[in-house]
């Protein structure tokens, strides 16, 4: 199978996608032989779900696209699409945005792969696999829409070679509903909770479906649907910050939905989507960090400045999500290291390579570090902007800021703020607290400050990336670019 294009995405090639889920070997199958029993939904179900540990990328691209960190890396020509989207220069050649679409779609084609025979076979609580799917379809398209805008939409048929002579870009609002659709029945058909780690649940549909409401200003069917997570009693913040990414914390009382990664696989460069492992971490890395704790990486996505002063004094999430690597030089006189370019003295982290993992294969390829994608501290922060933004109950907004507030050792946000002070402050709170984890350049985009805040960002263009080139070659050149392309 080829994943260089999306219009290529006919086979289907399975792999174990969570640490959890059963190893099952890559084969290609026909629909006649295939869908005729649980296992098969459930194999692949694994090929869906696998696609999002390429979303690896996704999160390291929505930072350093942001005013949080800086590409990094060894030079100004390391990786090149990289520097492009730290210096608002995107280009429909990019091979990162290229891979961006690429892996996206595949998730797409193999999430519907499922959904186009969802009635082939009949088996007891089939719903909870086709609602697995459903989400899985949404998360997919929710990525390619905020990146892109408008998309070619399949809804329980796959892209098929051949199919890129008739399908057109679906306007971004018809992307939008389809998702909600999608998340609205996989919140009502999942469970709460589910055996197996990793897989989806009824709160991680829930909290999406908030967001995605949240990001085309719905505020109170966002507020609705946020607060429903809010008040399952089902997650709560972990009271312990220092602990939250620890590779021995993951799937914890504050993860709601939660990307699986391994070391036990090994990966290359030539199939970076193949590795099982979080490849971004090794991305993040000190370069030629020799020391105790960490290990070595490639130096890319740096914290700037800027990002570092934006925590309060007594915050005590700062130093959890950002390493000062030159007071972690001073206090332990065993480290050594090389600064990379555009070296701030920062490094995320969050997601950066620990000791102690077998990295089977290429170490900086197949860290273990899970992504907590949707976290509780975000659904609270995403609840209280809902609720202020869309002048509904700001006490409550106040009450779910000052929750995250109080974890992080800061004194509550006082009731005598006006409006818009709430508003900023909640802003604010969403930077500290989400910092490192792709959030972002999102986040300004969606709420207009972008043009303010990001070096070079230019209102009209860069709230959208370029489509691949070769995508609207495919297509016989009858899409039109994104605007400022």
């Amino acid at each position: 199978m080829r994943k260089a294009a999306l219009f290529v995405l006919a086979g289907l090639v399975l792999w174990a996608c969570t640490d959890d889920f059963v190893d099952v070997e890559s084969f290609d199958e026909d629909t006649e032989n295939f869908f005729n029993s649980e296992e098969d939904y459930e194999s692949a179900l694994i090929a869906a779900y696998d696609m999002l540990q390429s979303t690896y990328l996704n999160v390291m691209l929505g930072e350093i696209a942001s005013d949080n960190t800086l590409a990094g890396g060894e030079s100004a020509t390391d990786v090149p699409g990289i520097q492009e989207i730290d210096d608002m220069q995107h280009t429909p050649v990019n091979a990162q945005l290229r891979d961006i679409w690429n892996w996206m779609f595949a998730g797409v084609n193999r999430a519907n792969y499922i959904l186009e025979f969802k009635d082939k076979t009949d088996f007891p609580n089939k719903n909870i696999i086709l609602a697995e799917a459903t989400f899985l379809r949404a998360y997919y398209y929710f990525e390619l829409v905020k990146w892109f805008g408008d998309v070619p939409l399949a809804v329980d048929q796959r892209l098929l070679f051949g199919a890129q002579n008739t399908v057109d870009r679906t306007p971004a609002a018809q992307v939008y509903e389809q998702i909600e659709r999608d998340l609205i029945f996989a919140s009502d058909n999942l469970p709460v909770t589910q055996a197996q780690v990793g897989r989806v649940t009824k709160g991680a549909a829930q909290a999406l479906l908030g967001k995605v409401y949240l990001f085309q200003n719905k505020f109170p069917e966002s507020a609705n649907y946020l607060e429903q997570v809010i008040n399952s009693g089902t997650y709560d913040l972990l009271e312990d910050y220092s602990t939250m990414f620890e590779n021995d914390n993951e799937n914890n009382i504050e993860s709601v939905f939660e990307v699986q990664y391994t070391d036990v696989e090994g990966a290359g460069f030539g199939c970076l989507q193949c590795s099982e492992g979080n490849v971004a971490v090794g991305f993040n890395g000190i370069r030629n960090y020799s020391g105790p704790v960490f290990e070595s990486g490639f130096s890319f996505n740096v914290p700037t400045q800027e990002a570092f002063d934006a925590f309060e004094p007594s915050d005590v999430r700062r130093d959890v999500a950002i390493l000062d690597i030159e007071a972690w030089a001073a206090a332990n006189s065993d480290v050594s290291y090389v600064e990379g370019h555009e070296h701030t003295g920062y490094y995320n982290r969050k997601y950066i390579a620990r000791q102690g993992d077998l990295n089977t294969g290429d170490a900086n390829l197949t860290n273990p570090n899970n992504y907590r994608a949707i976290r509780f501290a975000d659904v609270l922060l995403m609840a209280a902007e809902a609720l202020n933004r869309g002048d509904i109950d700001d006490a409550k907004a106040r009450q779910y800021l000052n929750r995250v507030r109080e974890r992080a050792g800061l004194i509550p946000v006082s009731t005598d703020l006006a409006d818009n002070n709430l508003t900023n402050a909640i802003y604010q709170e969403r930077r500290v607290e989400l910092v490192g984890e792709g959030h972002r350049f999102f986040d300004l985009v969606r709420t207009g400050r972008a043009a303010a805040e990001i070096e070079g960002f230019q209102t009209q263009k860069h709230e959208l990336f370029p489509i691949p080139s070769i995508e609207i070659e495919l297509a016989g050149n009858r899409w039109e670019q994104n605007p400022g392309y």
